[in-house]
């Protein structure tokens, strides 16, 4: 569809989102919507920079490995594994904004175990703030835990506020579609030639490649 002539922008719009940050000690935070189950391999760029590309191999709505698409990742870089990478909508309470929270595997685990009893965390009306604390384990960045406090989820019906964000708000499958065989070829030979786009992925803040899996 063809734009305006004062409404192009003359170049290529930023796809980035704002991803919620972990800070040490306590974090809140409020999910919606759906949770986007994908794994995601870590590539070096050109200036060493982490490149995000997502293994096709793995299938979002089954959740398992079925190889039903070609991962020409492998072809390329053979010796790199593909990481657990789910990510979900959330607001930040502190400033009422939605964000991307790029979820911690073992924190996400103890979220499914406390919705056994508190329901779904997700329900504008009877779901519940997650509420966990994250503390430095040793020096290193991947050196942290994450602790869940069942007993602060409390229930909470969400604001008129909030839920005017949500509903302007982008699905989580929108801010990450999934790409196809021919992009992640694409990408591949942009990356091997040196001449690849760094920011043209923001699937995970930097923190969460130093404390994959935890």
């Amino acid at each position: 569809m063809a734009i305006a002539f004062k409404q192009t922008k003359g170049k290529a719009q930023s796809n980035k989102v704002e991803s919620f940050e972990y800070k040490d000690g306590d974090n809140t935070v409020r999910l919606f919507g759906g949770v986007l189950p994908r794994y995601i391999y870590w590539l070096k760029g050109s200036n060493n920079k982490d490149i995000p590309v997502e293994c096709l191999a793995f299938d979002r709505e089954q959740e398992r490995f079925n190889n039903a698409e070609t991962d020409h990742v492998q072809r390329f870089f053979p010796e790199v594994k593909c990481s657990w990478s789910y990510t979900v909508n959330c607001i930040d309470p502190k400033d009422g904004k939605a964000k991307v929270l790029n979820l911690k595997k073992k924190l996400f685990e103890q979220i499914l175990t406390a919705a056994e009893d508190l329901g779904d965390p997700t329900d504008p009306d009877t779901g519940w703030d997650v509420v966990f604390k994250r503390v430095k384990t040793g020096p290193l960045p991947f050196n942290v835990e994450y602790q869940l406090k069942a007993l602060a989820c409390k229930p909470r019906a969400l604001t008129e506020a909030e839920r005017e964000v949500i509903a302007k708000e982008k699905s989580i499958d929108e801010k990450y579609p999934r790409p196809t065989p021919e992009d992640v070829l694409k990408t591949m030979e942009r990356i091997t030639k040196g001449d690849e786009d760094d920011g043209s992925d923001s699937t995970t803040d930097g923190e969460a490649v130093n404390e994959l899996g935890q």
